[in-house]
This record gives structure tokens, C-alpha cells and sequence, in this order.
């Protein structure tokens, strides 16, 4: 009896064969929306998927960028940084412990960032290409989603307290420019003139953007340095479980007249939303705003249901990359775990526990994640 040759067996086996190579895959912890996407770059200390910290009530950013490295960083330059995050948590941490709110205290370590020219908002805040200032900034509250931002503003003093003012005093969720100067006078604020944001470093930097190659020896000093953006911003978590954000800035060095970035965005720099997460967030802000990064944290979250690290790891080391940009973000969901992954090679960032601890993180060695 003459014997057919099996030639199905071979598809068979084929399929067979990839069949199991993908089962790993598919039964990996964590596999799904981000591992169909794309491979995700692994975390550059620790695991940023996870939670850097547990039962926080309030957290601050100071900007993303290049890091800031032990072995070059002078411990003068490490303390003022460390202080001026650590001012921003006291004053949040006062607020919280008379009685106040998220909102209020988000507002309240955001203002102490922006008067300190150490950051890039407020005093110290960058120059546009025209040797200007123009500020953005934006507040949210996450119990009714309500949410107020400035942008272009060329004398309010503290940005984001005009924006806390839309929020509460009118029907809008952002004012620009003059209008949105004059109201923050109209209402109280203090305000300021230009010379009042410059400061030597700044002007240095414009120098260098505009001349590279030709930058005068106090330029020259920054080239070495390794630089953060400075853009700031706080989240916070209250005794109601009501989360608030807030994220303030100078924009970028050398930027357009009138360009406007991601720090006053709702859904892009700054998003809040009760039961998912508290966010702010820092980097290539035409980046940020293209991906909606603060409210696909949000979104991934409530609808994906991810935990608020690897959302927002998800998102600001695993999209946003592709559509060109880098950055970071500091992530609070309302039971107070603390998510801080960046892109960039470093992010300076602080926060604040239940039982009133402060800790500082500016080096990149500092960032494991919690137990």
C-alpha cells in the first residue's frame, strides 16, 4: 500500500511552535496595552513601575532634564536644591496640618517654588527670544474637576495663584497674557516688573542659546554644569482623599513670543481626578500636550485599570519618546502611592509622608522604588 506524504504536518508544526514561543508573553505579569504598543525601555533605577514611595500626602517637582550626578555636583549647588524642595513640602505640609485642603496646598508649595530663582518659574524664570518673561501655570482640584491656568503672564508674581483665582472667580479655565495680568491685579495679587524674574544664570543661558560656540566665561561655567529644566510642580492628597495638582513654569529658554507649553494645559502638564491620580508634569512640553500625558495616566488608570506607577510609566517613558520628547512626571493616586518615572535622564522631585517625613531625591542612584 502506497503511503501519502503528511505535507500538513510541517504548517502544523510551524504554528505550533509560535503558539508556545508567545505563550511566555502572554502570561507575564503586567503584559497588555503598553507590551502590544511596543517595548517599553527598562527603568534606569530600580523599577519606575513601581511606586516610589507609599503613603505620601504631598509632592513636589523641581524638572526633568539632564541629571544631576554626585561626583560633579557641588555640595552647595545639592543643598540649595534639596532646600528649596524641602521649603515647598513645609509649607504644604503647614497647610495640611491646620486643616486645609489639596488645592491649598498644592498652591501653597507651588508659590514657594516660584519665588525661589533656583527653579524656572517665577523669579530665575527663563527669556523668551526676545529677552522677555512669560509665565504658565495651572491648578486642578480632583473632587469636581475643576480647574484654572494663566499663560503668557508678564507680572504676576506667583502664576499659580492667578490660576487658583480662574479656577475660583470666574466661569473660564485659562486667561492669557494681559487679560490675564490685569485680573490677577484686579484681584489682589501681587505684582511685579520684569527686572524682578531675571537673574545672571538665565540671562547666561540665552546668551548661550543665542550665540553657541560664542558664550561668555559665566556661560561658559553652565556648560559643565548638568542642568534641569526647572519647571515645578506639586500634587497632593488631603484628609478627605481629594487630590489636587499644580504645575508652574518659564517655558523654554529662547522660546517664541507667545509660545505657550504644557505646564498650563489641563490633560497635558496638570490633571487631577479623584479615585485615579494627582499629576504634574515636566519636559518637552509640544510632547506632553500631543499625548495628553497627564490625563492618559488618568485615563489608563480608570478605564484600563492600571495601578497609578506603571500607568504613569506607561506613559511618559513608553509613548511619549516616540513622538520625540522626554520628561517626567510625579503621580499621586488618592491611598497616597507616589509614582515618579522619568525619560529624561534625571528629575529632581521631594515629597511628604503621613507621619510628616520630607525626603529630597535629586540623583538618580536616590530613585528605587518603595517596598
Amino acid at each position: 500500500m502506497r503511503v501519502r506524504p503528511r505535507l500538513w504536518i510541517v504548517p502544523v508544526l510551524t504554528v505550533l511552535v509560535a503558539v508556545a514561543a508567545a505563550l511566555p508573553a502572554f502570561s507575564r505579569p503586567g503584559s497588555g496595552a503598553a507590551d502590544r504598543a511596543g517595548a517599553v525601555a527598562p527603568a534606569k533605577a530600580g523599577d519606575a513601575r513601581r511606586p516610589v514611595a507609599r503613603d505620601v500626602v504631598l509632592a513636589v517637582h523641581g524638572g526633568a532634564g539632564t541629571a544631576l550626578r554626585r561626583e560633579t555636583t557641588d555640595p552647595r549647588k545639592e543643598k540649595a536644591y534639596r532646600d528649596g524642595l524641602a521649603d515647598a513640602l513645609k509649607a504644604g505640609r503647614r497647610v495640611l496640618r491646620d486643616g486645609g485642603d489639596s488645592v491649598a496646598a498644592v498652591e501653597a508649595a507651588v508659590r514657594v517654588l516660584e519665588d525661589n530663582e533656583l527653579f524656572n518659574a517665577g523669579r530665575g524664570a527663563v527669556f523668551t527670544e526676545d529677552a522677555g518673561h512669560e509665565l504658565d501655570a495651572s491648578i486642578m482640584r480632583g473632587a469636581d474637576l475643576a480647574a484654572g491656568a494663566v499663560a503668557g503672564v508678564r507680572s504676576v508674581r506667583n502664576p499659580v495663584s492667578a490660576a487658583r483665582l480662574v479656577m475660583e472667580k470666574t466661569r473660564h479655565v485659562m486667561l492669557a497674557g494681559e487679560g490675564a495680568d490685569d485680573f490677577a491685579a484686579r484681584n489682589g495679587l501681587p505684582t511685579v516688573t520684569q527686572d524682578y524674574y531675571w537673574t545672571q544664570r538665565r540671562w547666561d543661558e540665552l546668551v548661550k542659546a543665542k550665540h553657541p560656540g560664542k558664550t561668555p566665561q559665566a556661560t561658559k561655567r553652565h556648560q559643565a554644569d548638568e542642568e534641569i529644566t526647572g519647571t515645578v510642580g506639586a500634587v497632593a492628597v488631603d484628609r478627605d482623599r481629594d487630590l489636587a495638582a499644580a504645575t508652574s513654569t518659564g517655558g523654554m529658554t529662547n522660546k517664541m513670543t507667545g509660545r505657550v507649553g504644557d505646564s498650563p494645559v489641563v490633560g497635558a502638564g496638570t490633571y487631577a481626578k479623584n479615585g485615579t491620580v494627582a499629576a504634574s508634569a515636566t519636559g518637552h512640553g509640544e510632547v506632553f500636550i500631543r499625548g495628553a500625558a497627564t490625563a492618559t495616566i488618568a485615563h489608563l488608570i480608570e478605564f484600563g485599570g492600571r495601578d497609578v506607577a506603571s500607568a504613569a510609566y506607561e506613559v511618559v517613558v513608553g509613548r511619549l519618546p516616540r513622538l520625540g520628547g522626554t520628561g517626567g512626571v510625579i503621580a499621586l493616586d488618592h491611598e497616597g502611592a507616589l509614582a515618579a518615572p522619568h525619560s529624561s535622564e534625571g528629575m529632581v522631585y521631594g515629597y511628604l509622608t503621613e507621619d510628616g517625613e520630607i525626603v529630597t531625591r535629586l540623583f538618580p542612584d536616590e530613585s528605587s522604588p518603595a517596598g
